[in-house]
C-alpha cells in the first residue's frame, strides 16, 4: 500500500520545515521504544522514515514529484529500492527532546534531603520562636569549589562516549543517541581527583542553622528549608532540610486544633456567691468574672486567647472548665459553721442541689420504668 509520509506525521503537504520537525518530535516522544516498550518499534520506524524524507529538502522534492511510493522514482534516485538497503538512520534524541527539556538533558545528582527533630514548648509553638540547630551535613568542597577535580588540567575525555557526551544505540535499521550515563553528558571525566573531597565535590562538616518557627505550628508538622540539605556531587543542586516539630506538653493546657483547654479552680465561696478570679493563659494571667451558683464542669470561653493559625487570620480561644475547690484543713469553728449552714439549707425546703436532684429524679424514673 502506498505510503503517505505527510499523513504519517499528521501535517499538510504545504507544511514548513519547522512544522514537520515539531510534529516528528511530538510523535517520537509518544512512540519511542525506550519509553513505551518494543511494541511501538514498528510505529516509531514508520515515523522516523517519514521524517528522514520530509526533513531533507532534496528528498522531499523527489518524493513530491514521484508520488507516495519509492517505486515511482527513477533508477539511481536516492529512493530506488526503498529503505531495505539503507545503512540505517541516525538521529539525536537530545535534539528531538531538546526544546521540551530546555536543551541537552543531563542527569544531575541533586544532594539528599535531611530531616531533623526539634523540640519546642507549647508557648513557643503558639507564639513562634527562633532556634539554632546543629547538625553534620555535606557542604561544597572549598578546595575545588565543588568540581571534584584537582585543577583545571585534571580532566580527560570520557572513555565511554569518547568525549561526545552521547551514547549511540542501534534499534533495528536506525540508531538513537542518548546522554552518556558515565559522564552525565559532559564528555569528560576527572583524571586527578581533589584530595580534600576525593572527587565528590562535597565534604562532611558541622553546620549551625537558624530556624524561624512560625507561631501556630503544631506537633508533627515540618518546616522546609530549601537548599539547606546535603550538597550535590559535582556542583549539582543541594537537597533540602526538613525540621520536624515535637511540642512538649504544657502543665495545665491541652491543645485541640486552634483552641486551648484548661481547668480553673474556683473557691467554694466564689462559686456560690460569684466573684472575680485570676486565670492563667499560656503567657499571662487575666481576670475572669464567675457568676453566682457556678457548678463544676461549667465552661467559660476566653476569645482570642488560643492559637493563631500559621496561615490565615484564624485565632482560637481558651476554654476554661470550672472545678469547684472544696476547702480543707478546717478549724473546729469553721466545721461548726458549715454544719449550721447545711442545717439551714435543709430547713428552708428549697432545692439547693440541682444536679443531685436531677440525678435522683433519673434513678427514680428508671425504676418506675422497670416496674411498668
Amino acid at each position: 500500500m502506498p505510503k503517505d509520509y505527510y499523513q504519517t506525521l499528521g501535517v499538510e503537504r504545504s507544511a514548513t520545515d519547522q512544522e514537520i520537525k515539531r510534529a516528528f518530535r511530538k510523535l517520537a516522544h509518544q512512540y519511542h521504544p525506550d519509553k513505551n516498550g518494543d511494541g511501538n518499534e514498528a510505529k516509531f520506524k514508520e515515523i522516523n522514515e517519514a521524517y528522514q524524507i520530509l526533513s531533507n529538502k532534496e528528498k522531499r522534492q523527489q518524493y513530491d514529484q514521484f508520488g507516495t511510493t519509492f517505486e515511482g522514482g527513477a533508477q539511481g534516485s536516492p529512493f530506488a529500492g526503498g529503505f531495505s538497503g539503507a545503512q540505517g538512520f541516525d538521529f539525536d534524541l537530545g535534539d528531538i527532546f531538546g526544546d521540551m527539556f530546555g536543551g541537552r538533558r543531563t542527569r544531575t545528582n541533586k544532594g539528599s534531603d535531611i530531616e531533623v527533630d526539634l523540640e519546642i514548648s507549647l508557648k513557643e509553638a503558639v507564639f513562634g520562636v527562633s532556634k539554632n540547630i546543629s547538625l553534620r551535613k555535606q557542604n561544597i568542597c572549598e578546595v575545588c569549589s565543588g568540581s571534584g577535580a584537582k585543577d583545571s588540567s585534571s580532566y580527560v575525555n570520557c572513555s565511554t562516549c569518547n568525549g561526545t557526551g552521547k551514547i549511540a544505540t542501534a534499534l533495528g535499521p536506525f540508531r538513537t543517541q542518548t546522554v552518556c550515563h558515565e559522564c552525565q553528558g559532559q564528555g569528560k571525566q576527572i583524571k586527578d581527583k581533589c584530595g580534600n573531597c576525593d572527587g565528590t565535590g562535597a565534604v562532611n562538616e558541622n553546620a549551625d542553622i537558624k530556624v524561624e518557627v512560625p507561631g501556630g505550628i503544631d506537633n508533627g508538622q515540618s518546616i522546609r528549608l530549601a537548599g539547606q540539605g546535603n550538597s550535590g556531587t559535582n556542583s549539582s543542586l543541594p537537597g533540602d532540610l526538613y525540621v520536624k516539630m515535637y511540642v512538649k506538653d504544657e502543665a495545665g493546657f491541652i491543645r485541640e486544633e486552634f483552641d486551648l483547654i484548661t481547668e480553673i479552680e474556683v473557691p467554694f465561696s466564689i462559686s456560690a456567691l460569684g466573684g472575680d478570679i485570676q486565670v492563667k493563659t499560656i503567657d499571662r494571667k487575666v481576670k475572669l468574672k464567675i457568676p453566682a451558683e457556678t457548678q463544676t464542669g461549667k465552661m467559660f470561653r476566653l476569645r482570642g486567647k488560643g492559637v493563631k493559625s500559621v496561615r490565615g487570620s484564624t485565632t482560637g480561644d481558651l476554654m476554661c472548665r470550672v472545678v469547684v475547690e472544696t476547702p480543707v484543713n478546717l478549724t473546729k469553728q469553721q466545721k461548726e459553721l458549715l454544719k449550721e449552714f447545711e442545717k439551714s439549707l435543709k430547713e428552708d425546703k428549697v432545692n439547693h442541689s440541682p444536679k443531685a436532684s436531677s440525678w435522683l429524679d433519673g434513678v427514680k424514673k428508671f425504676f418506675e420504668d422497670m416496674k411498668s
